[in-house]
């Protein structure tokens, strides 16, 4: 049976809040967590397949222009190699093509430096890995190629486009006003495990093992690469290492891989190298961004402008949402926002870690430091006086709305000290020490999910959903969520992810996962409680479970009676979605020391404090903010993309050039948790964590270097060589 519900108005909390088990909430060690770090968790690539071949990518090396030719012959002639594919086939319906057999199709086109362009196969990753070398590429190269955001044609985006009132007038007349630019690089996902699959045909039957974040589209991406139906095929992600929005979308390792395996009539695996993740797979794009704010003398915002420019290829359509947040996170009667969008020919710019108010946010947060400075005001108290009752441009009201308590509490927890504020006030040797802070928003989406929990005879339950885990916690909230409902122990719910022939999930990204697959969990769990209800001659409201039995009564086994009771819960957004604007909030503070002669910041110490509503685990929750500071910490001083203005290729393509955070660089980071409920959010009134911790912080960061050395800084990453420059200027 399915238990279906749609989102149109708030739900109510109380048979969440009223159970007797316990478990929802509490800090719940990862029930996967031992299967992680004994390393008996397995990974896309990691199956042990019979009869398994190795492909390895070759990628173009020019900038844009066509594949005249690969010479191949060498190649095929080494010892264990097996096959050589296009990369036309690959990504085109020339799949359908009987095997060995290459369709007539039209010349490959290269839009990127790094595009993969042909998979070698053979029996070791050292064979395949070798041939790859030898393969004779020739192109047709085109001249021209626009490779500079700053001169490159763009193309404004009318969906972001707000003009409200007279900002031009209101600066004017205005007591404070700030006019700047922000620039910010482009960032890359650098989730640990690398892009990969396993393909295997039985009959017209695939298997895939990938590592991928969205199951319930990416099935639908693949039947369509391939041409197939959907129905024969079945993709399994039971375990992801990361995705930062790397792995929304399938990629080309997926599908070489399955077309590998069907021209060769044996399993391929397919496993991208750590340049060639950084080289072709998404990016988030640089930004420009210009801020105009205006007050008047009591510290109100009279004016807000937020204009910024994006980058992706020619022909796709996303566009770094820079401005989510800047549409509603702060009252002014006069607004005008705009973005363009430039095309380049770098590598597809996507979904990377919180896309938008990552760095939309911190370039909005520094403004609005200099204004508060300009006008006199302590940061925290100007933001407090700036918060709308409504949504400015929607005159939607809030779901709920938390970012004043956040601001109160994260600065008592951090020892704020309110008041006239001076740089260069605090030094220790050749360090300057000094504070800032942030706002904090993200916006909330729920989206639709379906999970089936089933109570066996023995009276365990078991969770089923293609709902992927990521590293977010996934598989503990859905059991605490279950063992919740249900009056059960965690050590009798059993949890089963990644695998599309479990019904579907919302896929995690968008921060969207926990309160929406929760949602699905809790309604398919409400069901079996009401037939445990009537089996047991109880009315459901009054149904108390713990540890296994109706509390003073009879067991769940008992009750169920030998059978085994089975619910789909169906969860739907419903017109909430219009009719409300939706977020969660947080304020960031930080201390920093910046080195008098070489430039150097270090993030002394950090705290974050965040209302998303119902807490679902406060051990994995605190992880996911935790994890989004850290990645602060990266947009504000290391984390940039360099590409060679020549022709484009990225110049530090893995790990030891592409700098993310270590260990040494954070050090002392406090997170508080606002336990708040959100009935208009989802059915479990729980809203997303996971991106929310970032989006803001890396603009605390640059207010506290300010505020240590008396620089302000307009280019994220701030590295030592910008700090010094403009020390020394």
């Amino acid at each position: 049976m399915t238990a279906y519900f749609k989102q149109d108005g708030p739900v109510d909390g109380a048979a969440l809040d009223g159970m007797a088990q316990g478990v929802l909430g509490r800090p719940v060690p990862r029930i996967e967590g031992l299967a992680k770090v004994t390393g008996t968790a397995t990974y896309a690539a990691e199956y042990d397949v019979a009869n398994l071949a190795e492909g390895v990518f070759v990628t173009a090396t020019i900038t844009r222009g066509v594949v005249k030719s690969i010479a191949s012959e060498a190649a095929r002639a080494m010892p264990g190699v097996l096959a050589v594919i296009s990369e036309a086939r690959m990504t085109t319906r020339a799949a359908q093509g009987t095997a060995g057999e290459a369709p007539e199709q039209e010349p490959q086109r290269v839009s990127y430096w790094g595009q993969p362009i042909a998979l070698v196969v053979a029996e070791t990753f050292e064979q395949a890995r070798d041939a790859a070398k030898q393969l004779v590429v020739e192109y047709d190269a085109d001249t021209g190629v626009a490779l500079d955001p700053a001169t490159a044609t763009s193309e404004p985006q009318e969906d972001e486009a707000i003009d409200m009132g007279d900002l031009n007038a209101a600066m004017q007349a205005a007591t404070y006003s700030v006019d700047m630019t922000v620039e910010t690089e482009g960032h890359a996902s650098a989730a640990m495990e690398p892009h990969a699959a396993i393909a295997a045909w039985e009959g017209d039957k695939l298997t895939v093992h990938a590592s991928l974040q969205m199951l319930n589209y990416n099935i639908s991406e693949l039947a369509d690469a391939l041409d197939m139906d959907e129905t024969n095929i079945r993709l399994v992600s039971a375990y992801v290492g990361g995705g930062f929005g790397s792995k929304l979308g399938i990629s080309e390792d997926v599908v070489a891989a399955a077309l590998a395996s069907r021209e060769l009539g044996r399993p391929v695996r397919v496993v991208m190298s750590r340049q060639q993740v950084f080289q072709c797979i998404m990016r988030r794009s640089e930004t420009w961004q210009r801020l105009r704010l205006a007050c008047d003398a009591d510290g109100k915002l009279t004016g807000f402008g937020h204009q910024a420019r994006v980058s992706n290829l020619p022909g796709e359509t996303f566009a770094e949402p820079v401005l989510q947040s800047s549409h509603f996170l702060y009252a002014a009667p006069n607004r005008s926002l705009s973005m363009d969008l430039v095309r380049i020919h770098r590598m597809t710019a996507g979904s990377v870690r919180a896309p938008g108010e990552a760095v939309g946010m911190p370039a909005l947060e520094m403004a609005m430091d200099e204004l508060a400075e300009k006008a006199g005001i302590d940061p925290v108290a100007f933001r407090l006086r700036n918060i709308p009752d409504r949504d400015p441009e929607g005159n939607l009201p809030f779901t709920s709305h938390g970012l004043a308590e956040c601001l109160r509490q994260g600065a008592e927890a951090f020892g704020w000290e309110s008041g006239t504020r001076k740089p260069r006030h605090r030094r220790e040797g050749e360090w300057w020490i000094g504070t800032g802070m942030a706002s904090a928003a993200r916006v909330h989406n729920a989206s639709e999910a379906k999970a089936r929990v089933r109570l066996t005879a023995d009276g365990r339950a078991e969770v089923e959903t293609d709902m992927t885990d990521i590293g977010t916690g996934t598989y503990t909230i859905c059991a605490q969520i279950a063992g919740e409902m249900l009056g059960l122990p965690m050590d009798r719910v059993t949890v089963s992810l990644g695998d599309t022939d479990y019904p579907r999930g919302p896929g995690s990204g968008g921060s969207w996962g926990a309160p929406s697959i929760g949602s699905a969990v809790y309604l398919a769990c409400k069901a079996l409680r009401g037939q445990l209800a009537k089996r047991g001659n109880i009315d459901e409201a009054d149904l108390v479970l713990k540890d296994g039995a109706v509390e003073g009564g009879r067991s769940v086994a008992d009750l169920i009676g030998g059978e085994v009771l089975e619910e789909i819960g169906h969860y739907e957004p419903g017109t909430n979605e219009h009719d409300y604007t939706s977020s969660g909030f947080g304020a960031f503070f930080a201390e920093v020391r910046v080195n008098h002669w070489t430039g150097e910041t270090r993030v002394d110490r950090m705290t974050g404090a965040f209302g998303f509503g119902r807490v679902l685990n406060e051990k994995t929750a605190r992880s996911q903010c935790l994890g989004g500071i850290t990645w602060s910490i990266g947009t504000a001083l290391t984390e940039a993309l360099h590409f060679d203005p020549r022709d484009g290729h990225l110049a530090n393509p893995d790990l030891a050039e592409y700098h993310v955070p270590v260990h040494r660089d954070v050090r002392e980071v406090e997170v508080l948790m606002l336990q708040e409920r959100d009935p208009l959010a989802s059915a479990i009134q729980a809203k997303g964590i996971g991106e929310l911790g970032m989006c803001g912080g890396a603009g605390a960061i640059a207010n506290a270097i300010y505020n240590a050395c008396g620089v302000r800084l307009r280019q994220l990453p701030m590295t030592p060589d910008r700090v010094l420059a403009c020390l020394r200027d």
